[in-house]
């Protein structure tokens, strides 16, 4: 039979087994062997009800020799049975902790993990209208972006965007869109959840947002590169972000265009007899 010295060494040891598995089990890298360590657990959580029990009957039966710090018996044996009826109720919850665990346990034996990720699709999302400019309102935002780049224009541009208040605008008006720019002549960039729209040849810019419908979970998407683009080179960052790369190919005093077909834009400013 086992020494009090005895029991107490096991205890160390199980309390630190239970502190080596709970720093390993920060990951895993092999899902499938969770399944064996919930059984070990599952074993251990049946071990722990017993445990308690036990000392509990300890406590009921070594009552006659239990005193407290002044030497009184009563106090003494109030607080054995106390302790007794404490870890019996402790007993009980491990009993129900085991109950559900169990559960688990059955639940991940109906698990196959596969080495690679199901593909999960992105709920469908919408595009609505944040501002629309044309004419004199759109050279701004189109010098904007011939100098310093779609990042910036898109910043300024955000500053008409009122969240909510907007989106209920756009769906009041019918300015909801399944994609940006679904005009002939458009140009998109797509920034995080902007799309900047230009057209050269009517001399329009406009700005949307991405909007996903209310009780559709969205999955956002695996980013496999920066900002995506169509109808255009790929300009990836702003010129005015620090430590941005000097543009070279525009006169430090004048701006000759955009990366959307720059001759295009220029020539509908000069009809309109606007100067750059």
């Amino acid at each position: 039979m086992p020494t009090f010295f005895d029991s107490t060494a096991d205890a160390a040891e199980a309390s630190e087994a239970l502190r080596g598995l709970a720093h390993a089990s920060r990951a895993f890298d092999q899902p499938a062997q969770m399944y064996g360590v919930i059984g070990d657990l599952s074993s251990g959580m049946r071990s722990l009800r017993q445990v308690l029990d036990q000392i509990a009957d300890v406590h009921e039966r070594k009552a006659a020799h239990a005193f407290n710090d002044d030497g009184n018996h009563d106090a003494g044996v109030r607080d054995a049975l106390a302790a007794a009826e404490e870890l019996r109720q402790a007993a009980s919850l491990v009993d129900r902790a085991y109950d559900r665990l169990a559960e688990g346990f059955i639940a991940a034996g109906r698990i196959a993990w596969h080495p690679d990720p199901a593909v999960e699709e992105a709920a469908p999302s919408r595009w609505v209208n944040v501002v629309f400019l044309q004419g004199d309102e759109a050279d701004r935002p189109l010098r904007i972006l011939g100098e310093l780049g779609h990042v910036d224009a898109v910043d300024y541009l955000a500053q008409w965007d009122c969240g909510d208040e907007t989106t209920e605008a756009a769906l009041e008006n019918g300015y909801v869109y399944d994609e940006p720019g679904e005009g002939t002549n458009d140009q998109v960039a797509i920034s995080g959840d902007y799309a900047l729209v230009v057209n050269p040849h009517i001399g329009y810019v406009s700005l949307l947002r991405r909007y996903t419908e209310p009780g559709i979970e969205a999955q956002e998407a695996d980013q496999t590169g920066p900002s995506s683009m169509r109808d255009g080179p790929e300009l990836l960052v702003s010129y005015s972000s620090p430590g941005a790369p000097k543009r070279t190919d525009l006169p430090a005093s004048k701006w000759d265009g955009s990366w959307f077909e720059p001759a295009k834009i220029a020539a509908v400013k000069r009809a309109r007899g606007l100067g750059l």
